[in-house]
């Protein structure tokens, strides 16, 4: 069964925006103290057995100075500067290993993979990077209430800047146009993808699919599933925290960074979707604020378009970069 508003409706979500009083401040103080650490990005070429590969294994300073791991594929025989995809990763992963990132330069592109800190813990992407910081509070175990009780504090506080470093650290090597970089990510890839996409002001574009951390409040509301119902089982305990810890959320929610995003972006949900709602990414489609398109895929749930979306997004990168 369809799981949200019906289509027709969908098609015209546009909720109002859940901005917080000073939320570019916020942003703006973030990145200001982010920037204070030396970027001091390093990549070391590793063997990883792929012969028309070159291949990186790298790291940046994110959030706090924290060093972040990451991998660079570059293909060998193209011409640099290349174009280059950075990708963000879904809840529970990690950088995995190269192998795992083969579509992108397949298609003659570089691509520049984020370990997210502290995740990782799947079997199928495991990560390298932890997170030394601690919460505030009580928390449910997971990313969504580490930190919950303020924006300062907050897990995606530095999650998010860790991204936009990431784009920053991509641009560093010889080998990457600065001039051109695509963010992209699925479920929390996604959400950090808009994210990034609201916050660097100069990329060439983003890959937003089924996007996690959007039209958060509403999210809460309607799926019980993981990872937003780690919040519904925290607010079930913390009875009288909903409106703080709203009012922390209402800090990360993509449908803010989409209004303020510019580069051209290709969208994707999927109507039956029962972990990021699929009214979280048609606002942020209709919020987002720079020329856009959107896949919509009926008869999926959360794994949305899969290689489907990835023929539409190699076309779509393909059209916009050569």
């Amino acid at each position: 069964m369809f799981l949200d508003l019906p289509l027709e409706q969908l098609r015209d979500y546009r909720p109002p925006l859940p901005e917080p009083a000073g939320f570019d401040a916020f942003w703006d103080r973030t990145l200001t103290e982010a920037r204070k650490y030396e970027l001091d990005a390093v990549f070391s070429e590793s063997d990883a057995g792929l012969a028309r590969l070159s291949t990186y294994d790298a790291e940046f300073s994110g959030f706090g100075g924290h060093r972040i791991r990451g991998w660079l594929l570059v293909p060998r025989e193209a011409a640099a500067p290349l174009p280059c995809v950075v990708q963000f990763i879904g809840y529970n992963g990690g950088r995995s290993l190269p192998y795992s990132w083969l579509l992108w330069p397949s298609a003659g592109y570089a691509v520049f993979v984020m370990d997210s800190r502290g995740q990782g813990w799947s079997p199928h992407g495991p990560g390298a990077t932890p997170d030394p910081v601690g919460g505030t509070g009580p928390e449910v175990p997971g990313m969504l209430t580490r930190g919950v009780l303020s924006p300062d504090d907050y897990y995606y506080r530095r999650l998010y800047t860790d991204a936009v470093r990431a784009v920053e650290a991509a641009r560093t090597h010889p080998a990457v146009d600065a001039a051109r970089i695509v963010v992209s990510g699925a479920s929390q890839g996604g959400g950090l993808a808009l994210a990034a996409a609201g916050l660097v002001p100069d990329l060439a574009g983003a890959l937003v699919d089924v996007p996690f951390m959007t039209h958060i409040r509403r999210a809460v509301e309607i799926t019980d599933m993981d990872p937003y119902g780690e919040l519904a089982r925290y607010l079930a305990g913390q009875r009288d925290l909903a409106e703080r810890v709203f009012a922390t959320l209402d800090h990360f929610d993509g449908l803010n960074f989409a209004a303020r995003a510019s580069a051209p972006a290709l969208f994707s949900t999927a109507l039956r979707d029962e972990v990021t709602p699929t009214s979280g990414g048609f606002a942020a489609y209709n919020h987002y604020g720079g020329e856009k398109e959107l896949r919509v895929w009926s008869f999926n749930g959360h794994e949305g378009g899969g290689v489907h979306q990835q023929a539409e997004q190699v076309r779509y990168v393909r059209r916009l970069l050569g």
